[in-house]
C-alpha cells in the first residue's frame, strides 16, 4: 500500500496534448489529482484512457490561487532546471506532494519558486513537460516500492 498522496500539474501549459499526456501518466502512476495554473490552452479531449473518470483535474488561475488551495500537509515541489534544484536521482519525495512543472517555453519564474523545494532531471537540455512529469511520477513510484526509504518518507 502506498503512503501519502500526490498531485502533479503544469504552470501555464501551452498545449492540450501535454495536459492529456500528463493526465494519462498520472492515472497510470497513481496520482490523486492533476492541475493547471493559468490557462493558455484550449480544452479538448486528448486523453485516450479516460483518466478524467479516475483522476480529477483542477484549474488554478495563479500560483497564489494554487498555494491558497494546497491540501493539508502537502509540500510544493517545483520540477525545474533551476539553480539550487536537487537531482531527481537523489531526491526524497515528500509523503504528501504537489509537483509543479514549468511551462514548455519559459518554465516557472524564480520568484514563484522562492522558499520551496526544487528538483531537476539531469539532462543536457530541457525535455517535454509531459515527459518530465512522467519521469517524476515513475521515480516516485519506484522509490516508494523500494526498501531504500523509511516508512515516513518516499
Amino acid at each position: 500500500m502506498q503512503r501519502g498522496y500526490f498531485g502533479i500539474g503544469i504552470y501555464h501549459p501551452k498545449t492540450t496534448e501535454n495536459v492529456g499526456t500528463l493526465w494519462r501518466s498520472a492515472h497510470n502512476f497513481g496520482a490523486d489529482f492533476i492541475f493547471t495554473v493559468g490557462a493558455r490552452y484550449h480544452k479538448q479531449p486528448s486523453d485516450t484512457t479516460k483518466a478524467w473518470r479516475h483522476v480529477p483535474l483542477y484549474h488554478y488561475s495563479t500560483m497564489d490561487d494554487l498555494k491558497a488551495h494546497m491540501p493539508h500537509g502537502a509540500e510544493l515541489v517545483f520540477v525545474e532546471q533551476s539553480e539550487g534544484a536537487a537531482d531527481l536521482s537523489e531526491f526524497r519525495h515528500p509523503e504528501g506532494a504537489v509537483y509543479v512543472l514549468g511551462a514548455e517555453d519559459y518554465g516557472v519564474p524564480e520568484e514563484e519558486m522562492r522558499g520551496f523545494r526544487k528538483v531537476a532531471i539531469a539532462t543536457p537540455m530541457c525535455i517535454n513537460v509531459a515527459v518530465a512529469g512522467s519521469i517524476v511520477l515513475y521515480d516516485r513510484k519506484s522509490k516508494a516500492s523500494s526498501r531504500a526509504y523509511p516508512s515516513s518518507t518516499l
